[in-house]
């Protein structure tokens, strides 16, 4: 049966990209190649620009509350087809079918938020003398470009697109080549919610659509979530072209386990913190520090978990290449000294012995020098580095050039005040393995986790994806007047 070749959505229109160059897209589970993928560029990239341009003009002068009933309509789109977007989800990505479930319910749950837009967005307007008025107004940037990963298909472009297309902009998302599945009925969806043609377009592709959209003129702003090194390349070549730029990277996430612990609770939320989405998210506990004597909880980590089964409740990592890297990282640990708790190396499953698959691993006696401790392993692999003190544990967590995350297991509110005050990072969990901020609060790191001002979503991306307009008026003369007159 041949493979099918994905277009570009463009204007409201399903089109053939001008580049001939296509990628296999496969299907992580069975190693199965499922679709092709158009690999564009510059040209596909004015095309997707003009039309977003063209539309913007009618959709930002329509008022932001009829914007907000597009989304109302997209949200229960998304509920009404949740069980199909998460098999896709799981078919494209490899994600157990739990996961896909959940990356579906937090795609629902930031459009509901972007539907209270036109509350959280509203200018001011104040009387700042006799007769005079100043007010700010939010207006659309215009053109946007929004560039996701393969990680979570379906919620991280939902992190941006209602957001910001109720703010009033326009936009070219591109999504990770690996993973364009699910963009695809993104734009179904969205159409038949009622949003008109242009304002939101897909291009589809690999570095050359990302250097094409870093470079255009006519796209006003830019987000990206991926690793540091091309976050860092893509934050730098597209501010060089006057463009707003927010480029979220990886991250090495440190759980710092005090003896005092709840033993049951920790290990059970460190090993799904370690494990969850077979550890490929920028939230994935990779490094666990233990200060002091907590081996009660580590044997108790490692009883957990071996009851994480690749193919049942532990999905595929996404290529051949992650898993041979992946396991790279162990062995090379192990060369180094440190002691492999449980294993997940070689794993086959049965019925799906070509699929991607790396058993959860606990590896103890991890060195902070090691390179399997610095860097992002992208897989369910959890080091554990030992301490005495809780300000050694600190020393560790500060070190890292990330900042995503940092979670402290504890119960005492004072050691877990101390750590919320100390540790570097943008996001912090108490007895919390994965602390994502739930809307209306908002998504992003510190240091090299992040490049840009600002967040990706929540209150935070109104700032954004909108600039302000500052007006002053004076309509009658004023028996006293001052300076502010």
């Amino acid at each position: 049966m041949p493979i099918q070749t994905l277009s570009n959505y463009i204007g409201g229109a399903w089109k053939s990209a001008c580049e001939q160059n296509t990628l296999p897209v496969e299907n992580p589970s069975t190693g199965e190649v499922i679709s092709a993928v158009p690999l564009s560029g510059m040209k596909d990239v004015e095309v997707a620009a003009t039309a977003a341009e063209k539309a913007f003009h009618s959709w930002s002068a329509l008022p932001i509350k009829e914007r907000a009933q597009v989304f109302y309509r997209y949200k229960t789109l998304l509920e009404k087809y949740s069980q199909e977007l998460a098999e896709l989800v799981h078919k494209e990505n490899g994600k157990i079918m739990s996961e896909a479930v959940a990356e579906v319910d937090k795609s629902i749950e930031v459009t509901e938020f972007a539907c209270s837009m036109p509350q959280l967005s509203a200018g001011e307007i104040l009387e700042v003398s006799r007769g005079v008025e100043c007010r700010i107004d939010r207006y659309p940037v215009g053109v946007v470009a929004s560039i996701t990963p393969f990680n979570f298909p379906l919620m991280v472009p939902n992190w941006t697109i209602p957001n910001a297309l109720v703010l009033g902009n326009t936009m070219i998302l591109k999504p990770s080549e690996l993973v364009p599945l699910s963009a695809i009925r993104i734009a179904e969806l969205l159409h038949e919610a009622g949003l008109p043609d242009g304002v939101f377009n897909i291009v589809n592709g690999g570095q050359a659509s990302v250097e094409a959209l870093c470079d255009h003129p006519n796209i006003q702003a830019l987000t990206f979530v991926g690793s540091t090194k091309v976050a860092k390349i893509v934050y730098a070549r597209a501010t060089s072209h006057l463009k707003r730029a927010l480029c979220l990277g990886g991250a090495k996430n440190h759980l710092i386990v005090l003896p005092d612990a709840n033993e049951d609770m920790t290990a059970s939320n460190v090993a799904a913190s370690m494990s969850g989405c077979a550890g490929q998210r920028c939230m994935a506990a990779s490094a666990m520090v233990a200060v002091g004597s907590v081996d009660h909880i580590i044997k108790k980590l490692c009883d957990e978990a071996k009851k994480i089964v690749p193919g049942k409740n532990l999905g595929a990592v996404i290529s051949k290449k992650a898993k041979e890297r992946i396991e790279g990282y162990i062995t090379e640990a192990e060369q180094q000294g440190a002691k492999v708790l449980v294993d997940g190396r070689g794993v086959k499953v049965e019925g799906k012995e070509n699929g991607y698959y790396v058993g959860p691993t606990v590896i103890d006696y991890v060195r902070p020098e090691m390179r399997i401790a610095q860097e992002e392993v992208f897989g369910p692999v959890l080091s554990i580095m030992r301490t005495k003190t809780l300000d050694e544990a600190l020393k560790i967590e500060n070190a890292s050039p990330y900042g995503n995350a940092a979670s402290v297991f504890t119960q005492s509110g004072g050691m877990a005040r101390y750590v919320i005050d100390h540790a570097s990072a943008g996001m912090i969990g108490v007895n919390i393995g994965v602390p994502v901020p739930r809307e209306p609060f908002s998504f992003g790191g510190w240091n090299e986790s992040k490049f840009g001002s600002g967040d990706i979503t929540g209150k935070s991306s109104i700032e954004f994806f909108t600039k302000l307009k500052k007006t002053t008026t004076k309509w009658s003369p004023e028996s006293k007047v001052n300076w502010m007159s």
